[in-house]
C-alpha cells in the first residue's frame, strides 16, 4: 500500500516536478510563461464584460426582447459555472498544457462563430461554446502558475493575474463601446480572434509540458461531471431565469438543484475515482478558502447590483458620472493586486488575507454612512477600501489554496476556486438585490425615494458586513485546525 502524501503547510517547499500532473520541464525564464498566462487570463475576463455593452445593439439587430437578448451574457456565465470544475479535473488527467491549448482553440473559434452569427439562436449557441473554452482557461491558468513559479514568488504571480483579470473586466465596456461605434456589434467578438491566436502561439512556445495522469491509473468521473453540471445549471437558473418566472418554474429549479446535489454527494462517496474526493473538502485551508472566496465575491457584487440604483436614484448622478464612479472599484483592484501579491511572498498569505478582510470590513461598515453624508466622494472612498481589500484577499487566498493542493489535483482545486467565485457572483447578485429591495420597502426601485434607497443601502451593507465576518471566521477556524493538526503530528 502506498504511503499517504504528506500534508502541505504554508511553509512547506513546493517540489512538484517529479509527481504526476506536474511540469516535466523547469522554465529558465518565467517572464514569457507569465506573459502567455496573463493573456490567457485576460481573455475570459474580457469575454465576460465586453458583451454587456452590445446588448442594446443586439436588441435592435435581431428585433428581440431584452429578456431574450440577455441570454448572450447569461449563457456564457452559466456555461463557465457549470464546467469549470470538470475542466480543471480533466486537465489533471490528460495534461493541463494540452487541455489549455484546446480551450484556447475552442474559445477563439467560438468567438469567430459569434461574430458571424446570422441569428440570435446561433449567437447564444456560440456563447455557450465560448464559455466552455473560457472555463478551461480559467481552471488551468492558476494550476499552471503553481507549477512554473517557485513558492517564494507565487504570491506576486497570483496578485499579477488578479490585476490582469481586473483590467480585463474594467476594459470590456470601454473597449466594447469603441468597437461597436467603429464596426458594429460583431467587433466585440472579432477582437477575441487575434488575441486568442496570439495567446495560443505564446502558450505553444512557452508553456512547459506536464505529465498527465493516464486513464489506466485514474478514470474521468463522467457520472459526477454530469450531475455536477446539471446541479450547478439548475441553481444558476433558479437565481437568474427564475426571478421573472412563475412560482412553479422556480420550485422546479430548486427541486432539481436539491435532488442533483444529493445525487452528486451520493455518487462521490461511492465512486472509485470521484470528480471531487470528499476528503479534499475536509482540508481546512481548502474548505475555508472556497467558502471565504464565495462570501467576499458576493460582497463585491453588492456594489455592482446596489450601486447603480443608489447613485442614480439617491445621489442623482448622470449615467456618465455613475459609470466613472463605479470604475473606481476595478481600477483600485488592478492597482492593488500585484503589490498585494508581493506582500504575500514577504509576509505570508494568512496575514495579507486577514488584512484584506479588514479593509473589506471597513468598507462595508463605512459605505452606508459615508455615501449619504458625503455623496459621491463618500461612496467612492468606501468602494476603494472594499475593492482594495478584495484584491489583497484574492491574492492571498489564491496563493494559500493552490499551495495546499497536491500536484495531481491542482487543476481541480483551481476549478473549485473559480467555481466558488462564480457562485459568489450569482448568489450575491440575487441575494444583495433582494436585501436592497426589502430594505427600501418598494417593488419598483426605479420609483423609490432617496430615503428609501438609503435604507436599502444600509440593509445591503449590513448583510455585506455579516458576509465578511463569516469569511474571517472561516479563515480563522481553518488556521486553528491546521495548527492543531500540525501540533498533533509533531507529538506523534
Amino acid at each position: 500500500m502506498n504511503a499517504p502524501a504528506p500534508h502541505r503547510t504554508d511553509d512547506a517547499p513546493l517540489s512538484p516536478h517529479a509527481q504526476p500532473g506536474a511540469s516535466t520541464t523547469e522554465p529558465t525564464n518565467r517572464r514569457p510563461v507569465m506573459a502567455a498566462l496573463s493573456l490567457v487570463m485576460l481573455l475570459p475576463a474580457l469575454g465576460t464584460s465586453i458583451a454587456n455593452v452590445a446588448l442594446p445593439s443586439l436588441t435592435q439587430t435581431f428585433g428581440a426582447a431584452f429578456a431574450t437578448v440577455q441570454w448572450v451574457v447569461i449563457a456564457y456565465l452559466l456555461t463557465i459555472t457549470a464546467l469549470v470544475v470538470s475542466a480543471g479535473r480533466l486537465g489533471d488527467l490528460v495534461g493541463r498544457r494540452r487541455l489549455l491549448l484546446s480551450g484556447l482553440a475552442v474559445f477563439t473559434l467560438a468567438s469567430a462563430a459569434a461574430a458571424i452569427a446570422p441569428g440570435l439562436g446561433w449567437l447564444i449557441a456560440a456563447r455557450v461554446a465560448q464559455g466552455a473554452g473560457a472555463a478551461t482557461l480559467m481552471a488551468l491558468t492558476l494550476a499552471l502558475v503553481s507549477e512554473v513559479v517557485p513558492k517564494g514568488k507565487a504570491g506576486a504571480a497570483m496578485g499579477w493575474l488578479g490585476t490582469v483579470s481586473a483590467v480585463g473586466t474594467a476594459l470590456g465596456p470601454t473597449l466594447g463601446g469603441v468597437l461597436i461605434g467603429m464596426a458594429g456589434w460583431s467587433a466585440v467578438f472579432w477582437i477575441n480572434v487575434p488575441l486568442g491566436m496570439v495567446a495560443w502561439a505564446m502558450a505553444v512556445r512557452h508553456l512547459p509540458r506536464t505529465t498527465p495522469i493516464t486513464a489506466a491509473k485514474v478514470r474521468f468521473d463522467l457520472t459526477g461531471t454530469v450531475l455536477l453540471t446539471a446541479t450547478l445549471s439548475s441553481y444558476a437558473l433558479a437565481l437568474t431565469l427564475g426571478q421573472g418566472q412563475a412560482g412553479s418554474v422556480r420550485a422546479a429549479l430548486w427541486l432539481a438543484t436539491t435532488l442533483g446535489a444529493a445525487a452528486f454527494v451520493w455518487t462521490q462517496r461511492r465512486a472509485t475515482a470521484p470528480l471531487i474526493r470528499p476528503a479534499l473538502l475536509r482540508q481546512p485551508t481548502l474548505a475555508a478558502g472556497f467558502v471565504a472566496n464565495a462570501l467576499v465575491t458576493a460582497v463585491v457584487m453588492a456594489t455592482l447590483v446596489v450601486g447603480p440604483f443608489y447613485l442614480a436614484g439617491a445621489l442623482g448622478l448622470t449615467t456618465t458620472r455613475m459609470g466613472l464612479l463605479m470604475s473606481v472599484g476595478p481600477l483600485v483592484a488592478a492597482l492593488v493586486g500585484a503589490p498585494a501579491g508581493r506582500l504575500v511572498d514577504r509576509m505570508g498569505h494568512t496575514r495579507v488575507g486577514h488584512a484584506g478582510l479588514g479593509l473589506m470590513l471597513a468598507g462595508s461598515v463605512t459605505m452606508p454612512w459615508s455615501a449619504p453624508l458625503w455623496g459621491a466622494a463618500g461612496y467612492a472612498g468606501a468602494l476603494a477600501l472594499l475593492t482594495a481589500g478584495y484584491a489583497a484577499f484574492q491574492a492571498a487566498n489564491n496563493t494559500g489554496v493552490m499551495a495546499s493542493a497536491s500536484a495531481d489535483q491542482r487543476g481541480l482545486v483551481s476549478g473549485l476556486l473559480n467555481l466558488s467565485r462564480n457562485l459568489g457572483l450569482i448568489t450575491g447578485a440575487s441575494a444583495m438585490g433582494t436585501v436592497f429591495q426589502l430594505g427600501a420597502r418598494t417593488v419598483s426601485l426605479a420609483d423609490a425615494s432617496a430615503p428609501a434607497l438609503t435604507a436599502g443601502l444600509r440593509w445591503s451593507f449590513a448583510a455585506a458586513t455579516l458576509a465578511v465576518l463569516l469569511a474571517a471566521a472561516a479563515t480563522l477556524m481553518a488556521r486553528t485546525q491546521a495548527a492543531s493538526s500540525a501540533s498533533s503530528q509533531r507529538t506523534v
